[in-house]
């Protein structure tokens, strides 16, 4: 199990980590401090304890407004999956009438086509 010290606050800790997480876990503590540091600066010296519980509501808020999007996202995903089903299924179903056409074109032409060697091979008819 791997470790890293980190600076949050003006205060080192050392924190315990899976192993590979170490640069991970570093770059959150340095994002958490930027926070507190950020708060201080537009509301002063406030205390520890509340200036950490401020810079945790913040932290909580926009991962609130992210699954918030993560949501709307997947609902958007969701629709365009929908329509893209119905849009298949309609091709599908055009297709299919496409191809009845044809065949119905195809049987139309197939019987003129006989009536026209019949009417051409009867006697009486000249031939050229």
């Amino acid at each position: 199990m791997g470790s890293v010290n980190v600076t949050i606050n003006s205060r080192q800790y050392r924190i315990g980590c899976e192993d590979g997480q170490e640069s991970h876990l570093e770059e959150l503590a340095k994002d958490f401090d930027a926070r507190i540091a950020e708060l201080r600066e537009r509301i002063g010296e406030v205390g520890d304890a509340r200036l950490t519980i401020m810079a945790a509501l913040t932290v909580a808020d926009d991962l609130s407004e992210l699954k918030n999007e993560v949501t709307r996202l997947k609902d958007n995903i969701a629709s365009l999956q929908n329509a893209r089903n119905v849009s298949a299924e309609r091709a599908q179903a055009t297709n299919a009438m496409i191809a009845a056409a044809f065949d119905s074109a195809a049987e139309r032409l197939e019987t003129i086509a006989k009536k026209l060697n019949q009417t051409l091979g009867s006697p009486g008819l000249a031939q050229g």
